[in-house]
């Protein structure tokens, strides 16, 4: 992750708000970088993060730092809102996250976010196991519901050396995405909500054991990095992959079927209004074992049986129940069939899910490559494109929606 360019973020004004985690060592150099970018930040250190760095540092990197509401005259919470362009809380805790869900205003961090109107972003750092926990699972699908936003956590080696998601993302990348919140973008995509599933889905047989596939999620990421390029406020729901988030995209992490399909419910509201455009390019198990064992399936000398049951449709479902044309709906056909009945399937695809448009790809050209060779299938016509990388892909099935939203802009303008 590169570092912001000088003067980037000149005039910009950030509070930055340190919870107890032992990640908050990490917070001094997100500090140092949003200040090297030429943005003013004031930082407010909880009591419990002052457990593990104190104030010092952060006045001694040339911050003007905040711990309690009754340190000085006036009301420092209102005054730190008022001032602030955007709120950034690294690392946020379990508890932090439960509070701001709340609508707690017990310290004065709590207090100045219930008290801002502008963008929030959290960094969340905590063990794996509270980070999946529901109740902290509810907690962030709510604030998400809330316009507030999520850089991380990531997978990796946590403080108690175990690995899982979990781990507060890196200060370069949190840096990087706030710089892509403050600085007003002008993207043909700015205003709009892009929802993209990348990457595959995995259902469980037993605790060591799943039934996936091999799609790598390159291009569902490569899709959410070029619509935040372009502007966009974009949700990734990624299954499991090996795969650096985007920097700027809104990023939640599943393992199965289920697990994205509660997802998108959560992004696109109960109305499914709450998006412009969904893109559709995770690789979804068709079938789950029908029992999941607690424990691990012993080898045995005879031949093993799993029934399976089918998964539901996620883009039929969505594709059968939307209102109108929103959102654009963007599904993906990965088969080994000829060119010719890859089309055909494609088109019978896009007529059964009720959608706008089917990219269409052979296996043999696209499962894990760099490079991909695909057909954009619409009603209306087929545009073959000769075999490129997965930015170029995105790019050009990112023009083709541009053009869909253009359209039905016009359209709404005729008296």
């Amino acid at each position: 992750m590169s570092a912001l360019e000088f003067g980037k973020l000149a005039g910009r004004r950030v509070v930055l708000g340190v919870s107890g985690s032992i990640a908050a060592y990490k917070a001094p150099m997100i500090l140092r970088l949003l200040r090297a970018a030429g943005a003013e930040v004031r930082v407010i250190v909880t009591q419990s993060a002052e457990r593990f760095i104190t104030r010092a540092v952060f006045s001694g990197l040339g911050a003007e730092v905040f711990s309690d509401m009754w340190s000085g005259p006036g009301e420092p919470h209102l005054e730190l809102a008022n001032w602030a362009q955007l709120v950034l809380v690294a690392p946020a805790t379990a508890d932090t996250l439960a509070r701001l869900r709340q609508g707690r205003a017990h310290d004065l961090l709590t207090a100045t976010v219930l008290c801002f109107d502008g963008p929030v972003v959290i960094a969340p750092a905590m063990h794996p196991k509270m980070w999946s926990h529901p109740a902290t699972t509810e907690n962030v699908t709510v604030l998400r519901n809330r316009r507030i936003s999520f850089v991380g956590p990531v997978q990796g080696e946590v403080a108690s050396g175990e690995e899982g998601i979990g781990r507060m993302e890196e200060p370069e990348a949190i840096a990087n995405w706030v710089a892509s919140r403050l600085t007003d973008s002008a993207g043909p995509l700015r205003g709009r909500h892009i929802i993209v599933t990348a990457g595959p889905t995995r259902e469980a047989i037993d605790p060591v054991r799943a039934i996936t596939n091999l799609s790598s999620g390159k291009m569902g990421y490569a899709i959410a990095a070029a619509a935040v390029a372009r502007g966009a406020a974009v949700t990734l729901i990624s299954g499991p992959v090996h795969l650096k988030p985007p920097t700027g995209a809104d990023c939640v992490f599943v393992e199965s079927a289920t697990q994205m399909k509660w997802a998108l419910e959560d992004a696109l509201g109960p109305h499914k209004d709450r998006a412009d455009v969904l893109i559709m390019s995770a690789a979804v198990s068709d079938y789950r074992p029908v029992e999941s064992s607690p424990t691990k399936i012993k080898r045995g000398d005879g031949e093993l049986t799993i029934a399976m049951r089918p998964n539901p449709d996620l883009l039929k479902t969505i594709g059968m129940s939307r209102i109108g044309l929103r959102p654009v709906l963007v599904g993906f056909a990965l088969e080994t069939l000829p060119d010719r009945e890859l089309v055909f399937h494609a088109r019978q695809k896009l007529i059964e899910k009720q959608v706008d448009l089917i990219v269409a790809n052979r296996v043999d050209e696209s499962l894990g490559r760099d490079e991909s060779r695909v057909q954009l299938v619409s009603a209306q016509d087929c545009t073959p494109l000769p075999s490129m990388n997965k930015a170029s892909v995105a790019a050009r099935l990112l023009d083709w929606v541009e053009k869909r939203l253009s359209a039905e802009a016009s359209q709404d303008t005729v008296p």
